[in-house]
């Protein structure tokens, strides 16, 4: 039997309870083991629940425990969940987590301490909910040299975009019907402004190429600025609008070259299997120099996926228990990524009043004679969409500024 605490029992750490309980002897089938939940840390009492018994309130009581081995983080927040981790792995104590602030702020860090003390620190369940991801791009793609992560990574952005898309509804009232239905917080802005993806992103760039950029570093744009326009145009030009992460090498042909991370809406066409990706779903697409491109799909949050995969890290470590398991090095970033206005894209763009239909498009293909035209001149009414050719956005930006003014400018999915 393997002794665990638990940190935080809201929403996932009772999921992870839950699992527990219910799958226990199937995981004792496949491990040889039980797992028991000997503490749970929380400030609240639960009289009611199986387990309220063993809820403690004082961090040291599971520290000071020999027989405890492992602790499972789903605190949220970095304070005092960073601290506790921390304690934790210095105290000899393997530590899983839900946690992706504290990954993407202090996982360098955290790692670092987990193998100067033989210990794990594992977080399955901080990008994807229950996708595994995390340890796939560890060890199964680990003979490849990755060059690009590219994901649909926040499940409540989704379902916002899903609904635009599909039923036609204004960014308010998708986003209303989010919070009804529990998908999205009451205050969602760490979901609509990308900020939760951004974590995620770092994260995934991390394992992928060894460098933990502060989120704060990333140009994060959220879908609060999505317009009907914006998808009837998306539409018209044969895609959909998808908030995306992106991490690669600028020269994906070049293991030296530099990092670039980014968080926006993006223009995905539908050939690109990341469109299909609808609702609360996540998808994560990883290229590597051997297997090509794969992709990982699933639910993206909840209470039980995000369980399976904190409780799949708890069942990782019982069954590596006595070995010497290889911690990733991962090195800060001190500065901020590589200018990802350097990249290569497409870019939707609408004009507004625009006066003159024939002299807007003859403006436009005097810079690009390759542009696409979304606006037909029978439907024409002082708006006009089109896409450019691939450039860079310092480029397109620069030539932009000479067609008047631009009330959208999305990138489109290389």
């Amino acid at each position: 039997m393997i002794n665990i605490a638990l940190l935080g029992f809201g929403v996932v750490g009772g999921g992870v309870a839950d699992v527990i309980m219910k799958n226990n002897e199937t995981i004792a089938r496949k491990t040889g083991e039980h797992i028991h939940i000997k503490y749970i840390l929380d400030l609240r009492e639960f009289p009611d629940h199986p387990l309220g018994g063993r809820v403690v309130h004082d961090m040291n009581t599971i520290l000071s425990d020999p027989e405890v081995s492992v602790v499972a983080e789903m605190m949220g927040g970095a304070h005092p969940a960073y601290d506790y981790t921390r304690a934790a792995l210095e105290a000899g104590k393997h530590v899983v987590t839900s946690n992706k602030e504290v990954v993407a702020t202090f996982g360098a860090e955290l790692l670092r301490i987990a193998k100067e003390h033989h210990v794990r620190y594992l977080f399955e369940a901080s990008v994807g909910g229950g996708i595994p991801v995390i340890r796939p791009m560890s060890s199964c793609l680990a003979a490849n040299e990755l060059s690009e992560v590219d994901g649909i990574l926040n499940g409540t952005t989704n379902y916002i975009l899903t609904q635009m898309i599909r039923a036609g509804k204004s960014f308010e009232a998708a986003l209303a019907e989010a919070q009804d239905k529990g998908y999205a917080e009451r205050n969602p802005a760490a979901d609509v402004e990308g900020t939760d993806a951004c974590r995620k992103i770092c994260i995934l760039a991390a394992l992928a190429f060894g460098r933990l950029y502060a989120p704060a570093s990333v140009h994060t744009e959220g879908i609060t600025a999505v317009t009907a326009e914006d998808v009837a145009d998306a539409e018209a030009f044969g895609g959909v609008i998808k908030l995306i992460g992106r991490a690669g090498r600028l020269n994906p042909d070049d293991p030296c070259s530099e990092t670039f991370l980014l968080v926006s809406p993006h223009v995905i066409v539908h050939e690109n299997p990341l469109s299909c990706v609808d609702d609360v779903f996540n998808a994560i697409l990883v290229r590597g120099n051997a297997v090509g491109d794969v992709m990982f799909y699933g639910r993206g949050a909840g209470n039980l996926p995000t369980a399976s995969a904190v409780v799949a890290d708890i069942i990782d470590i019982m069954t590596h228990i006595e070995a010497e398991i290889f911690v990733p090095d991962w090195e800060s970033a001190d500065g901020a990524p590589a200018d990802f206005t350097a990249l290569p894209y497409a870019f939707l763009c609408r004009l507004e009043t625009v006066q003159s239909y024939d002299e807007a498009c003859a403006s436009i293909r005097s810079i690009w004679t390759d542009a696409e035209i979304l606006t037909a001149a029978d439907v024409f009414e002082g708006k006009l969409s089109f896409v450019t050719p691939v450039t860079t956005e310092k480029e397109a930006r620069c030539a932009l500024s000479s067609l008047g003014t631009l009330s959208a400018m999305l990138r489109v999915m290389p």
